[in-house]
């Protein structure tokens, strides 16, 4: 009698736990004696402990990366009239947080290698109503940030990164969330820095702007019944902050194991009529480190290759299905139908594998010779 193959899931969160499970007890055990449960002590000692990684003055802990972006822009004042260009291959929480604040989402085309905002694209894009630039370093790839800045520097508009899936990434030797005007981060449990729940962070350079972060994520208030501005219930819990404590000792170790399963897939897959993802951005002006939090490549077979891999109990999946600017709920907040065919065509190809730091390379190879037998033989 054969023997089921064990499942392969498209992260394992379990095995990080027990991994830390002493460290990640304890602490939780500390919070639950010490009974301060909102804004206590681990949510500032993790806020300065970030800011010290990431390499900026302010990290503002909050309930998520959906809010991260929304508070961003609140602080920004930007609103209704308003414009601020990203891209439309990405989760629909970028959108969102544009149409939360009443501004317009202009959406620009990607690049095709690595899945990443076009410059040139931005540069078209420009008008006397764009605000903000949103790039998304997607999968954790890092955007090409010397361009974006000088475009940014040149027509006085505001960076805003959406860093949720590149927590450790660097661009040009500076950490994602260091670069723009503000860093908007998620710590839901599957990313490279997961916590146990929801949780999110803000990061800036800019005294002012961390003030009204703070607010806006409490209710618009500095002093306590004091209300300065009408705010929101946007707290990072101090449970999900004590996790991520101690998590984030390990995020370089858990980022480069992350980098050797891309290694690894990319050796094994390189000969198959498939598009892999860089294992590092193209710009040598601009050198960076990719995070990898999804591994992400294109194919004409992506049916037949997920039903290959769910044959065999291994996990896939499709980041994005499709791109916002064809989604029904954005269209309803644009004005004007962009092209981006590039992103179109990337969204009917892509499919993702299992990666997380604990994936064995045996595990790894027992995939790739699953996806190398799912496509025909021309």
């Amino acid at each position: 009698m054969s023997s089921v193959p064990a499942a392969v899931p498209m992260v394992d969160l379990r095995q990080q736990y027990h991994d830390l499970k002493p460290d990640i007890d304890n602490s939780l055990a500390d919070v639950l004696e010490q009974t301060q449960f909102i804004l206590g002590s681990n949510v500032q000692a993790f806020e300065a402990e970030c800011a010290n990684y990431i390499g900026v003055k302010h990290a503002i802990g909050c309930a998520n990366g959906t809010d991260a972006l929304h508070l961003a822009l609140l602080a920004l004042h930007i609103g209704p009239g308003d414009e601020v260009i990203t891209t439309p291959f990405t989760f629909i929480a970028t959108a969102e947080a544009i149409a939360y604040v009443g501004a317009t989402p202009v959406f620009v085309d990607i690049n095709p290698d690595t899945y990443n905002l076009s410059v040139d694209g931005i540069n078209a894009a420009i008008t006397s109503r764009t605000k903000a630039i949103m790039p998304v370093h997607i999968f954790g790839m890092p955007c090409d940030m010397t361009p974006i800045l000088a475009l940014a520097k040149k027509h006085q508009l505001h960076i805003v990164e959406d860093c949720a899936q590149s927590f450790g990434a660097t661009s040009n030797h500076q950490q994602t969330g260091s670069i723009g005007t503000i860093g908007c981060f998620s710590f839901f449990p599957s990313k490279n820095l997961g916590a146990f729940g929801d949780g999110g962070m803000v990061t800036t350079q800019d005294d002012g702007l961390a003030e009204k972060l703070k607010m806006y994520r409490a209710h618009g208030s500095k002093e306590r019944y004091i209300h300065s501005v009408i705010g929101y219930n946007s707290r990072l819990d101090e449970m999900q902050a004590a996790i991520l404590r101690q998590k984030l000792p390990h995020i370089e170790r858990f980022n480069a194991e992350r980098r050797r399963v891309a290694a690894h897939y990319n050796e094994l897959l390189s000969d198959l009529p498939i598009q892999l993802p860089l294992l590092q951005a193209p710009s040598s002006e601009t050198p960076s480190v990719p995070a990898f939090h999804q591994y992400t490549f294109l194919t004409d077979h992506r049916e037949a290759i997920q039903a290959a891999l769910s044959a065999e109990h291994i996990a896939s999946a499709v980041y994005y299905p499709i791109p916002l600017h064809k989604q029904v709920a954005i269209q309803n907040e644009m004005t004007s139908t962009p092209a981006c065919p590039v992103s179109e065509q990337h969204s009917a190809r892509c499919m993702s594998l299992p990666i997380y730091p604990e994936l064995p390379n045996e595990t790894i190879e027992r995939i790739a010779s699953v996806v190398r037998r799912a496509i025909p033989n021309d």
